[in-house]
This record gives structure tokens, sequence and C-alpha cells, in this order.
């Protein structure tokens, strides 16, 4: 039976028609094709659907719309009248729909299906002759010029695209894999620039100043580009000047991005900044494949991948491929060699409809690991934090082969089991490994199940929302770059406050991914990056605070003033018994602290090493305290504060998409005297000592050499507060001093009362929901995308995009025959766009319904 709208497929003059469009014999056609009605307001087809069907209108019209980019908003690209197909190149390529096609009044079409087709082409290969022929009257010449001016290349993992200094001749697009951007510096070192993913322009910027190549670019894994020439952008920029508004945008964007993505660091203030390598973007923004690999055996790593994809459903589509669901969707033979390009074409499609694709290695050394691995943007090893540290076999291949994917290290630890402890062990066998990060996993995925009932339960977990306070849902966000973090500025005793921000911020359900601190914010975030309990942050917090208010200690540590007031060995002694021998790389919460290198003059970020000494040195207040000498280098350490008391820009560039910033620092004073030129002491001790004199508001040579320490400091905190990327609080302590610890209680409860005022507000006006958004589903254009001319204004910004060069009259090389073909004037008439690489022109006839011309999208 047919279902309604459906009728037997056509005999006779329909199906002659068909036959005779596509050149085929018509009796093929027999038990292939169907004639199906719809009415008005239908839509047959959507963008990215999978199986498409060549359709064949037989009366009525298919209007054919595109998605905008960077909008919601759908165009119309053409019209498909009688006699005419539409649906051919999806069938044809097996890459998902580019457009929806929409009925907008009563349409009566043919339909012919992708495995009909086939059928039909295993007979009659000359067929696709015939379709392939449909699609091409669809393409105006500028954009076959345009595709024979492209070239498509694939790069091995491993080969340079260009290298710095390289002339700059065309532009690249990422059409699948990763590349990575190293620029080598003055000195010799190299240091990232930036990673590019799926549909990122490389090199845009250098071809429109042409200027040199700026970075070396080469392959984190293989990947396919596709080239476009100078010349034949210099020719879309004349015949499409839409072109040129486009490219400002893009470019105004990467500007932008830089200055947001936390690049202001000590080298802006004339320091050198040894945390410099944070200053490359954050990586992870643009994953679009990650392969987990095992230790050992005894990793649950089915129930792992299971977890992560549960987790990962809640930012978008997951993929999870193992050797087992590959064969049975591709068949047994799929992984052997004969079949290398449909199994890469199969794994593109999937990357390109899918926010992530995971891919499951086997345990041992197969070539479906192996495919695993050369796929991979980044690969999680995954090991047993209870467990000796160890190096696993599938590991050495890894280094052996020299994948230059990113590598993770990720440790499972049991819900009752004791905390992370010799992480230091497992990251110094692994010197290939980026970072790690300790999973506090719930109790089914240590279970020994059989798999079948392993996928069972996992059917039962899927039904429900994945929790985004568990450190699977952490994983999830660094992974697709969507982590929050809570970034906590120095501020003496007046950073009680933060511990209440911290309860108002669990009660309110906002997750954190990463703890960064400055002074009194680096022993609070120290001790929420521990801690998973509140209760038990905020009684170590009071007694340490307690412990600050003992005057018998204070006396006791007096020293002779030459270098600082105190010794610090009361200090280091109340820091130490908080945090006993802990090491940064064993917090459950990924943890830096700020400190001011005065060795070096510069700005230090410690992501690793002893909790209470780098603790300690963020909270050395100069001529109070000695500098601490950092026991891996010698240097002396001083309060952060001097050089960045709120780190936002720290934390953002490690990766942080959202960063709520807690401001707890004492306010300046501006309302002073104004004394004219000269100031007598004489003068102003009489103004003190006479009761009945005028008060004057004159600083005193401590507090202006206080000033002078913090001025780069005040300057960076006006740069944080103003980007868009930071949430910034500020709870009113005003009237709290610095070393008021004995007020604890009453701190820490303006603290919670203003964070809680705050973040209601969040939940209620949905600035949660948008914190916990994909970072790809609010911006099209990705933050590790490279600057090469950041000293580009915005007034300059339209004179660079929009310059084109004069056609040249005789020239000898080769580009230059090739900027003269694709330079030409092209004839005039009507274009429309068809899919992001092509346009055709528009029929014209009593049925033609008017749809907006595009120009040849490049974003």
């Amino acid at each position: 039976a047919w279902l309604p709208g459906v009728q037997p497929p056509p005999r006779g003059g329909m199906g002659e028609g068909v036959s005779s469009s596509l050149g085929m014999d018509p009796s093929l056609l027999d038990g292939r094709v169907m004639l199906l009605h719809v009415p008005g307001g239908t839509v047959v087809s959507k963008q990215g659907d999978q199986d498409m069907n060549i359709l064949f209108v037989v009366s009525g019209l298919l209007h054919v719309y595109q998605r905008k980019i960077d909008s919601e908003e759908d165009t119309c690209l053409f019209v498909v009248r009688p006699g005419e197909m539409v649906g051919q190149l999806a069938v044809l390529t097996g890459e998902p729909l580019i457009f929806t096609i929409k009925a907008n009044r009563d349409c009566s079409f043919l339909s012919i299906s992708k495995a009909h087709f086939y059928e039909i082409m295993r007979k009659q290969p000359t067929v696709v002759l015939g379709v392939a022929h449909t699609v091409v009257k669809r393409v105006s010449s500028f954009v076959r010029q345009i595709d024979f001016a492209l070239d498509w290349m694939e790069v091995e993992a491993g080969r340079a695209v260009y290298r710095q200094g390289d002339k700059s001749d065309c532009t690249y697009i990422v059409l699948s894999g990763r590349l990575r951007s190293v620029i080598r510096k003055d000195d010799g070192k190299k240091r990232l620039a930036g990673e590019y993913g799926r549909g990122d322009l490389i090199g845009v910027v250098e071809t429109l100043t042409h200027q040199a190549r700026a970075t070396t670019v080469h392959a984190v894994r293989d990947s396919e580009l596709a080239k476009l020439p100078t010349g034949a952008l210099t020719s879309i920029k004349r015949r499409y000047p839409q072109v040129v508004t486009r490219l400002i945008h893009l470019l105004g964007e990467k500007i932008l991005g830089s200055l947001q993505q936390g690049t202001v660091t000590g080298h802006q203030f004339g320091l050198h900044t040894a945390g410099s390598k944070w200053d490359s973007g954050n990586p992870a923004s643009n994953l679009s494949t990650v392969a987990i690999m095992p230790v050992s055996e005894d990793v649950p790593l089915t129930a792992f991948a299971l977890e992560l994809k549960h987790a990962l459903s809640a930012i978008g589509p997951i993929l999870l491929l193992t050797s087992d669901n590959i064969k049975q969707r591709l068949g047994s033979a799929a992984l052997d060699s004969i079949h290398e390009y449909r199994l890469s074409s199969w794994l593109g499609q999937q990357e390109d409809i899918h926010r992530i694709v995971l891919y499951q290695a086997d345990s041992t050394l197969t070539p479906w690991t192996q495919r695993c691995v050369r796929q991979a943007d980044c690969v999680l090893i995954v090991g047993l934090g209870e467990q000796e540290p160890t190096v696993g076999e599938l590991e050495r291949m890894l280094e052996s082969t020299a994948v230059r994917a990113q590598k993770q290290l990720v440790l499972l630890h049991r819900e009752d089991g004791p905390a992370p402890s010799r992480t230091v062990e497992w990251l110094n066998m692994r010197s290939w490994c980026s970072g790690h990060l300790h999973l506090c996993c719930p109790r089914r995925v240590f279970s020994r199940r059989s798999m079948p009932k392993l996928v069972e339960m996992y059917q039962r977990v899927f039904q429900r929302p994945p929790d985004r306070h568990s450190d699977f849902s952490r994983l999830a966000r660094v992974l697709t770059g969507n982590a929050i973090a809570l970034v906590l500025g120095g501020g003496g005793a007046r950073g009680c406050a933060q511990v209440g921000i911290i309860r108002a911020l669990t009660e309110c359900g906002i997750p954190v991914d990463m703890v960064g601190g400055t002074s009194i914010g680096a022993f609070m975030g120290a001790l929420y990056s521990e801690e998973r309990n509140y209760s038990q942050i905020r009684i170590r917090a009071k007694q340490w605070a307690e412990d600050m208010t003992s005057m018998v200690k204070t006396v006791l540590d007096l020293t002779y003033p030459i270098t600082s007031m105190f010794s610090g060995a009361g200090f280091n002694s109340s820091i130490c018994s908080v945090f006993k021998d802990r090491q940064i790389e064993d917090l459950w919460i990924p943890y830096f602290t700020i400190t001011t290198d005065i060795t070096a003059s510069a700005m230090r970020v410690h992501t690793d090493g002893s909790l209470w000494r780098y603790v300690r040195a963020s909270m050395s207040l100069s001529g109070y305290m000695p500098p601490l000498c950092d026991p891996k280098d010698g240097h002396l350490l001083m309060d952060g504060g001097y050089i960045n008391n709120l780190p936002a820009d720290v934390a953002r560039s490690m990766g942080a998409k959202v960063v709520i910033a807690i401001d707890v620092g004492s306010q300046d004073e501006t309302d002073l005297t104004n004394y004219g030129d000269a100031l007598s002491g004489w003068w102003l001790l009489w103004k003190r000592w006479n009761p009945l004199a005028t008060k004057v508001k004159v600083l005193n040579m401590a507090e202006i050499q206080t000033r002078l320490a913090y001025v780069c400091c005040v300057r960076q905190l006006e740069m944080v507060k103003n980007s868009e990327y930071c949430e910034y609080l500020r709870p009113p302590i005003d009237s709290y001093g610095t070393l008021d610890f004995g007020k604890f209680n009453e701190i820490c409860e303006v603290g919670y009362q203003h964070g809680r005022t705050v973040f209601d507000i969040w939940v209620r006006s949905g600035v949660l929901e948008k914190m916990l958004q994909d970072r790809q589903g609010t911006s099209k254009m990705k933050a590790c995308d490279v600057l090469t001319c950041p000293n580009a204004s915005f007034t300059d910004l339209a004179e660079i995009v929009s310059r084109i060069e004069p056609a040249k009259v005789a020239t000898v090389d080769d580009e230059s025959d090739y900027q003269t073909e694709y330079e030409e004037e092209l004839p005039d008439g009507p274009k429309d766009a068809y899919a992001d690489f092509q346009s055709a022109p528009a029929h014209v006839g009593s049925d033609s319904v008017s749809c907006p011309h595009l120009p040849v999208p490049l974003g």
C-alpha cells in the first residue's frame, strides 16, 4: 500500500521526461520511481539531511533555501520548475544536503531514492554523466572558473603547508583535519600561535596584505585543504564587492578576539612574561575528533566512553565509534586498506554532521586503533588513579610514531576512594602530554557487566539529562572549549567574602571547570579546587583566618627589618598546616596561581608544584614577608597582586570561555587635595595636628610606593572589567580592612548575599544558560585564528581587504597568466548561489519567483 500523497511508479510521459533528462533507458525506472503530491507549505527536505532523493518536478514549484552565515534567516537560492531536478549533488557525492527544499504551493514531483539510483548506475554507468550535467547547468561561468582555480590538496600528518617567511600567494580553507600554527621568535624559540579545524581560513591576512608568511603551519593529522590563489580572491572581490564586507567582518572578529583572548599579559607592560605560553588562545575551541585509548586493559574504557558521550550530548550531536560498530555499519572489510578512501570519506561526513566524533580505540594495536590516532585532534589517555603510575604499550606506540595531536591524561577515581596523589609521577612518564584531569566516576563506571548489560544500562542513563556538575561534564566542556573559570583576586581579609560567593555558586547550580587566584584568592581558590564539599572549605578557611589573628604568633615571627618585618616562618607554618604536602597536580579542579618574579621581572603562572609554597609566594606582600625562593629555579617570588591581581585574562588564555572574576581589592581614594607645585612637610604636619585646621588628603611615602607598585595591576584590571568574556563581581566589602580576619563570618555572609543576588538574576535572565551554550553555536570564528598584522586598526581594515591590484598587461610567470584569466570582465546577468561553492542563473518565465542574489560565500 502506498502512503497518502504517494502514487505508484509512473509510466509513459512523466517517466520518459526523467529518462530523457538523465540520458538513460526508460525501462530502468520501473519500480524505482514514485510520484508524490505535497500541499503548499510542506518542507520536503531539510539542510543537513543525510538520505536524499533525486526530485523531478512535474507540476508546481519547489523553492530551495539556505541558512545565512551567522544568522537564523533562510535565503532563497533558486526555484525548481516543472521539468527540472534537485538533489542530484547530494545523491552523487553522498554528502549531507546543503540546502532546504520547500513547496510553497501544491506540488507534484517524481522521487528516485539514492539506493534505487545506485542500482540504475550499476546497470548503466553513463547515467552519472547525465546527472552531473544537470548539476553543472546550474553553475555559473564565474563559479566554474573559481572551481577551476581552487586546488584540492591532501596534507599528511607532520607535513608543513607553508613555512615562516614564505611568499604569500594563496589562502587555504580547512575541509577536514587539523593544522597547527607555530611562530619562531628572534631568539630562536618557537611558540604556539594557534590551531585550525574544519572551516577555518588560513593565511588570509598575509595574502590580503601581500606580506611574507608570519608563521609555520603544519598538519596535526591527515588533512584536506582547498587552496585559493590570490588572483581568484581578487577576482571574487571585483565581481562580488559584498565579499569585502564579509572579510572585514571576519578579520574584525579576529582582532576583537585577540584583544579579548587574554593576551594582555606582562609583555604589553614592557615585561618579559614567563607565562606567555598561555597566550596562544584555546586549542580546544574547534576540536572535531577525540580518540580514547587505555593505559591498561583494567581501564573500563567502554563505560568511560559512554559516560563521556552522555556528558557531551548536552553540548551538541555526538557520535561514538568503535571497531565493532564500524564493521556493522560499513561491513567486516571496512578497515582493510583497499577501502581506505571509502572509510575516510565516511568519517569525514560524520565530522561534518556531529559536534564531536569519539573514536574508542581497541585495547591492542589494531588497524582500528591506528585509524583512531590518525583521525584524532586530541587523544585522551585514560588510566586508573588508584594504580601504580605506568606507561601502556599503546602510549609507547604514540611516542614512537610522533603523533602531533594534543594528548591529555585522564585519571579515573572511585567515588569512595582516596583523593588524587602521585599525579606528578604519571606526568613525568609522559612528556608528550599537554595536560591532565582527575575524574571522580560514578559507581556504574567500575561495575563489572557484560557488554549487552552495559549497553542496556547506559540506554537508561541516556534518557536522563547529564549532571552539569559531574567531572565528566567538566571534561566535556573542556574538550569543546566551553569551560567556565572562577578567578579570585587579592585583598587580604576581604577575600573571606569569596567563601560566601563559592557557596552561592554551588547553590545556584553554576559549574566551575578551572580555578585561578592571586594572593588571598590563591588561598581560597586552592581550597575550592581541593575540597568537593563547601562545608569543609568554610571550616578550613575559618580556622586559618582565626590563626591569622593570633597576636602571639605575629610577635614571635618579627625579625630585624632588613628585607621584611617578619621572617615568614610563622606564615609558612599556617599555610602548610592547611595544605600539607599536596601538589597542584593532585587537585580535583585545574588550578593556577599568579606570582611576581622579581628576579626575572615577570609574571609567573604556576600550574604544578608544591601547593602551599606557591600559595604562600602569591601572598608575600613586600615589606611584610620576604620573597619565597622558587624550589625549581631559585627565583624570588612575591605577591602576584603587583602584576595581575585578578588574572581573568590568564584563565581565558588557558581555555575558559567565560570567566567569573571576584574582585576584593582595596579601592584607591581619588579625591585628593591639590596642594600646588610644591609641598612642605611642615605645613602638612601642622594641618594634621591642628584640630582647627582644614583637613587635607595627601598621600604619604608608603602610600605612594604602594600605588606605584600596583600601576600595572590597575591598568590590567580595567581591561578585564571591560572584556566580554568576563563576568565581573565586586561584593560590598570596602568597609573592611586588609587585616580584619577576625570578622570572617561577617565578611563571608556579605559575599554570600551579594553572590546569591547576582546569580539568581543570572538564572532568571538566561545568563547561566548562555554560559553553558556551545561556543561554536554563538561564534563562527575560532579563537585560535592567527593575526599577522596585530597593529592594524579598524580604519585600515577596509583598505586592506578591498585592495585590488590592477590587472597586469604582460607578464611571464604562470601566476600572472592565471590572474589574467580570472580578472577578465564576465558577462552580466542574474546569478543565484547554489551551495557553498556554486551559483546558478535564474530562469525567466511566467512562473518566475524573485529571489535575492548571493555573493559566493567564503566564510
